[in-house]
């Protein structure tokens, strides 16, 4: 399961037009089990992503316990960031929210490709 969703992840990087380099680390439990992955996405405007997922498979499921989707202007002004830090218990989606610049709004867990859709709406409008 967790070698599938890193797949899809790939798959989302590497089919996506706007993406022009990526820097992405995989690191992985000694059983395989559990996965941190971080790194970064520039896109063709000189914006980037950032990314961190700490992912964990049990036995029938995948479950992603902390996600950051960090997304920036060139010289590192943030134009939104979606995460489950549990910081905000007074969103209604706790503990999923986004940041959008000194707002909180509630959110849900998105994918990459829910990120990468968005910023593909934002560059190429």
């Amino acid at each position: 399961m967790i070698n599938t969703f890193t797949e899809h992840i790939d798959k989302a990087i590497s089919s996506s037009t706007i993406v022009l380099s990526s820097n992405i680390q995989k690191h992985f439990s000694p059983d395989g089990k559990t996965l941190y992955l971080k790194g970064s996405l520039i896109f063709l405007d000189s914006s980037v992503l950032e990314i961190a997922l700490f992912v964990i498979e049990t036995h029938d499921a995948l479950t992603i316990e902390k996600y950051r989707f960090h997304y920036m202007k060139p010289h590192g002004q943030m134009l939104f960031r979606y995460d489950n830090a549990p910081h905000h218990p007074e969103i209604t989606s706790h503990p999923h929210h986004k940041h959008i610049s000194e707002n909180v709004i509630p959110s849900r867990e998105l994918s990459l490709n829910d990120v990468l859709d968005e910023i593909s709406a934002i560059i190429v409008g």
